[in-house]
């Protein structure tokens, strides 16, 4: 148990560490560029959630899976692999998004531009703190960020000084990539891109799947901001990612946890399987009660307090404090399930959970912009999370049920094999 809560309390420490430094980018941004202009810093950052979620799919949620507490051979050879094919990823994703900058142009072009030339460093660092995690060295993982943390200091200040959005994402990339070397030097593994296509072949019964899960999940998340601000424009984009902002402290908690969930969820099936679900149950319902805390203590905040915070973000985004932490509570809910479904390798499960919460999710919170614009989108989006939650649960207790039974019959037959081979 001591050693359980201290790969949890490295998670948390490295998480916190990584959705500060995120928290501080927003913050800095808003009150530098204002609204409007945040509100393309968040389509770049929204798209960046979306390749990255790409790259988790294909290799460090099967390397979480598959390479917890194995041996350390077997982990260098898995990382090498895993983190060539992240870096694969990124290249061909910044490629992807130079061209789109530049066929877009403009202030958000740029942005797309910037994005691009760092996608690699960015991911390449990604795959370094899941491979930490599942060796169950997270303070490696929080050395990285603080590293990262570190780097972005000068980096932002030197953006400021330029004014635009694609100094900003460049500064935040850039010094991601700090932390992507540092990296390299932590581990002591060459990332082997070369070796990107054994290790996609290796997890085909796994990536696939996990692949479409991540998109579905992010895809449902970029469009909506991409829909929103069609529908309603970008300030609207903006005041949601403000009211995001108000929830980074307690997101760290959700996203800390998270790094740590499967590979902890997958020890426990290993020794106890019949409890899972409540491994679970208190893994989400912990982040749930969390989340609603900080969001009635955000209630409570004065304008001119929050306007210390976010400038002229603060108006526009305290109006949708209640919706958001409803939709992130559920969020939290979902979180200890899948982390259930993950660690029973039921990606079939997952991945229905998924696309039929991830559709909800995108339809409401369109509906939702449609009709009162980011309010309406964030009331549609809690609603339609919460509806998402109770299918995850749901499927939880199928596949931990099928599990189960596939136990019994395995002891039985055994069993029996013994039995006969004793006549």
């Amino acid at each position: 148990m001591r050693a359980v809560a201290g790969r949890i309390s490295w998670g948390l420490a490295d998480q916190a560490v990584s959705s500060m430094t995120n928290f501080a980018v927003g913050i800095y941004v808003a009150r530098t560029l204002g609204v409007t202009e945040f509100g393309v810093f968040t389509l770049a950052w929204v798209t960046y959630g979306l390749v990255l979620n790409i790259s988790r799919g294909l290799t460090t949620d099967p390397l979480v899976v598959r390479f917890s507490g194995v041996s350390p051979a077997a982990w260098r050879a898995a990382v090498a692999r895993s983190s060539g094919t992240a870096l694969l990823i990124g290249l061909v994703s910044g490629v992807v998004s130079v061209l789109a900058g530049l066929a877009i142009g403009g202030g958000l072009g740029a942005a797309f531009v910037a994005l691009g030339l760092v996608f690699p460093m960015l991911l390449l660092q990604d795959s370094w703190r899941f491979a930490f995690f599942a060796a169950g060295q997270g303070r490696k993982a929080f050395v990285n960020d603080v590293v990262w943390g570190a780097a972005l200091i000068p980096a932002l200040v030197l953006a400021a000084q330029q004014g635009s959005v694609f100094w900003f994402v460049l500064a935040w990339g850039v010094s991601g990539g700090v932390a992507a070397g540092f990296g390299y030097l932590q581990s002591g593994v060459v990332p082997a891109g070369v070796q990107a296509a054994v290790w996609l072949r290796q997890q085909r019964d796994l990536g696939p799947r996990y692949l479409v899960e991540n998109v579905s999940n992010s895809g449902a998340s970029q469009l909506r901001m991409y829909g929103l601000g069609a529908i309603a424009g970008l300030s609207e984009v903006g005041a949601i990612r403000g009211a995001e902002l108000l929830l980074g402290p307690f997101l760290a908690v959700l996203m800390g946890l998270s790094l740590v969930a499967v590979p902890e969820a997958a020890r426990v099936l290993r020794r106890s399987p019949h409890r899972l679900p409540k491994f679970c149950l208190v893994l989400g319902g912990s982040q749930a009660a969390a989340a609603l805390v900080w969001g009635c203590a955000l209630l409570l905040v004065p304008d001119i307090a929050g306007e210390f915070v976010l400038d002229s973000v603060w108006e526009p985004a305290s109006a949708l404090i209640l919706p958001v932490t409803l939709s992130v509570t559920g969020a939290g809910l979902v979180a200890g399930a899948a982390s259930g479904l993950r660690a029973l390798g039921a990606a079939r499960r997952s991945l229905r959970s998924q696309l039929i919460a991830s559709a909800g999710y995108l339809g409401g919170g369109l509906a939702g912009a449609t009709i009162a614009g980011a309010l309406g989108a964030s009331w549609g989006s809690a609603i339609a999370m919460w509806c998402g939650a109770a299918i995850w649960w749901g499927q939880l207790r199928v596949a931990h049920r099928e599990h189960q039974a596939g136990i019994h019959a395995t002891s039985d037959e055994s069993l029996e094999e013994t039995e006969e081979f004793t006549r």
